[in-house]
């Protein structure tokens, strides 16, 4: 685990820092993180972001307009990261904002032929990562009685779909989390909702089809997938609300999309 701090160009000395809200992302070194810390910068947002790949998190700070600091952890790694987040200082520790963005898709098989491993990638990086990162920042919310968490979900969580099985119950988890954790923050007006895409040209299939880029496009062709900048306005549209309105649930799909396994690809 390591800590990076922002440059001292990118923090400058004015007094409207101070009034800076702090969002922690957590998978920003690519696709909807990545997108989602570039969003929320430029709407003036202090941020800490996190991710495995230290080099692509560095190649983030150099875009970021807002002051920041670098979190390189694995959320699947429980000491990693309570050790990272109860390390940060002033005025990074106080954390307006979580995106539990971190998670990955493994694999592509029936049940009876999938990998262990594949499994427990998710159910460690969608489910347990997730409430790792949650628990870890979640007492200061409650403390201060303020706060926000949206969690990134999938339409897999919504609907499974053929050779989905793990990866869909990894995503049906978030969602059925998330409501739970809306209900125990209902007192302490904490604001807690999900946000859960469709397909989205990220790096998702080629990590899912390990590398395999060929069978990784084939999941976009011939239709207009979302991309990680509109799950990204879609999550600033959710922080704009209003403190009283929390948008509680929020699905995205392309216009090609109608549900998790019908596509038109004639596009």
């Amino acid at each position: 685990m390591k800590i990076g701090l922002f440059s001292p160009k990118q923090v400058g000395d004015t007094a409207h820092h101070n009034d800076m809200k702090t969002a922690l992302i957590t998978g920003a070194s690519s696709g909807i993180g990545w997108a989602t810390a570039l969003l929320l910068s430029k709407q003036g947002f202090r941020l800490v972001i996190c991710g495995r790949r230290q080099n692509k998190l560095q190649a983030l700070s150099e875009a970021l307009e807002t002051p920041h600091q670098i979190l390189t952890f694995d959320v699947r790694k429980r000491q990693e990261v309570f050790d990272a987040i109860e390390r940060l200082e002033a005025p990074f520790n106080t954390i307006d904002l979580l995106v539990n963005n971190a998670g990955n898709a493994h694999g592509l098989d029936p049940a009876h032929e999938a990998s262990l491993d594949d499994w427990e990638a998710m159910i460690d990086g969608n489910v347990k990562g997730l409430l790792y990162v949650t628990k870890a920042l979640l007492p200061q919310m409650i403390a201060r009685k303020n706060g926000q968490i949206i969690n990134v979900g999938s339409i897999a969580g919504k609907e499974a779909y053929p050779k989905g099985n793990v990866y869909c119950a990894s995503k049906a988890a978030v969602d059925r989390f998330t409501e739970g954790l809306r209900l125990d923050c209902n007192p302490f007006g904490i604001r807690v909702g999900a946000i859960h895409p469709g397909l989205v040209a990220t790096e998702f299939s080629e990590v899912r089809f390990k590398g395999d880029q060929p069978r990784a496009a084939s999941v976009y062709a011939k239709l207009q997938a979302l991309t990680a900048a509109d799950v990204a306005q879609a999550i600033a549209y959710m922080v704009a609300a209003p403190a009283h309105v929390t948008i509680a649930d929020l699905t995205i799909l392309p216009t090609d999309q109608a549900s998790a396994y019908v596509v038109n690809r004639n596009t």
